[in-house]
């Protein structure tokens, strides 16, 4: 990894990387992920057209975050160090999903349509084996007409990053090794990137555009240009941006971030899978090279500060129960008005996300109260066997099911 600047310059949260194996955490991409999780709650309740572009920002983070950490690690590792990698991101995400996982299914067999029921144990397998957005793109599914019955229809995208957490590490093993492995990453990450912008700018004209959306292959540009941001070649020359010339980069790019996630029209936008989403992809990933690499903008204060940060803490958490939570109380809660709904149900979503972070996924993370020894191995399996019981005891509602029954009006 290059040499970072001077560490006297910058508060230690806003420090780039260290070299070696080491990282400096860096609390504004924390807040980065606290803004994209808030444009994806605020897409879901109809109040920003444009949020879902949060989870394309959630991609190239998750490719930076994962390179930087796959490159800087020791070399020589072999498939030892792929199978801890891979274990360490199994218990990351996991823990919190199949918690989930277990709470969604019976309340939506108490509170839910027989239809977003029916839905749920059809898609409970898929999401088990982190392959959900295939079989939406299988069966034909359409995610922008068909999301409203589906409690677990926003898991495409936790699939696609399990998927490239999958495939990329290894091609880094095999290829990207050695003292020109930054380099090596860099083209392979960039020539990859335009792979998939090609592929997604092909299928992105048919009439349904689930196959671009939520195809791996296709979203894969924006994971590649995170991991492309992390190689040495782009971090040397963003640490040579002077900081003034930093804070009116930030200003732009992020204005442009926020200028897409009002004014883009769904996928009605015409110019979204023709390199629209590719555009939007380059931007969060200056972003993220310039704060993360230039110590102390002003970007990054704001980003670090206490409730960008926060969210972003949660965002993992706050990502798995929005939807559900959305799915089973806003019908319930017309009588407040749109946004007294849309408030009571982020409010909800925002406590069982705390609560998931506090009790779930910092006892795994830090392998500390119930998580301890061989403790939290046995209660993650049991509540993945939870999962499988619920699968099959719920009985499936035959499609129908119900409805009125209009012999029944005459």
């Amino acid at each position: 990894m290059s040499a970072s600047p001077p560490a006297t310059t910058a508060p230690p949260r806003h420090r780039a990387p260290r070299t070696g194996g080491g990282r400096a955490h860096i609390a504004a991409l924390d807040g980065l992920r606290g803004f994209a999780v808030a444009a994806v709650l605020l897409f879901h309740a109809g109040k920003l057209s444009g949020g879902f572009l949060g989870v394309d920002l959630f991609f190239v983070l998750s490719g930076y975050l994962i390179t930087g950490l796959l490159l800087g690690a020791a070399p020589g590792g072999g498939p030892s160090a792929l199978a801890g990698f891979w274990v360490r991101r199994a218990r990351r995400l996991l823990p919190a999903l199949a918690v989930v996982v277990v709470v969604t299914v019976p309340a939506v067999r108490a509170l839910g349509s027989v239809e977003q029921l029916r839905f749920a144990l059809s898609d409970l397998p898929w999401v088990g084996a982190q392959a959900v957005n295939w079989h939406y793109i299988a069966e034909r599914i359409g995610y922008w007409n068909a999301s409203d019955t589906r409690v677990f229809a926003h898991l495409w995208s936790i699939a696609v990053e399990w998927q490239f957490y999958l495939i990329w590490p290894v091609v880094l093993a095999l290829f990207a090794r050695g003292r020109h492995a930054h380099r090596t990453a860099f083209f392979l990450a960039g020539v990859g990137a335009l792979a998939s912008l090609a592929l997604m700018v092909a299928l992105g004209t048919a009439v349904d555009t689930t196959r671009a959306y939520e195809g791996t292959d296709t979203r894969a540009v924006a994971l590649l240009l995170g991991a492309l941001a992390a190689t040495e070649p782009v971090r040397t020359l963003g640490a040579r941006i002077p900081r003034r010339a930093a804070d009116v980069l930030c200003l732009l790019l992020a204005a442009g971030l926020a200028v897409a996630w009002v004014a883009t029209d769904g996928e009605k936008a015409p110019l979204l899978f023709k390199g629209g989403l590719f555009l939007h992809s380059v931007a969060a990933a200056l972003l993220i090279v310039v704060i993360a690499q230039v110590p102390g903008t002003r970007a990054a204060r704001f980003a670090g500060s206490p409730l960008p940060r926060r969210l972003g803490e949660w965002s993992y958490s706050l990502y798995l129960w929005h939807w559900p939570v959305y799915l089973v109380l806003l019908p319930r809660l017309s009588g407040l008005g749109q946004w007294g709904a849309t408030a009571v149900s982020i409010g909800v979503s925002l406590a069982a996300a705390a609560a998931t972070k506090r009790f779930v996924e910092d006892p795994v993370r830090f392998r500390s109260g119930w998580a301890r020894g061989r403790r939290g191995p046995a209660v993650v399996a049991a509540l993945v066997l939870v999962g499988a019981a619920l699968w099959l005891l719920i009985p499936v509602p035959a499609p129908g099911a119900g409805t009125v029954d209009v012999n029944q009006l005459r």
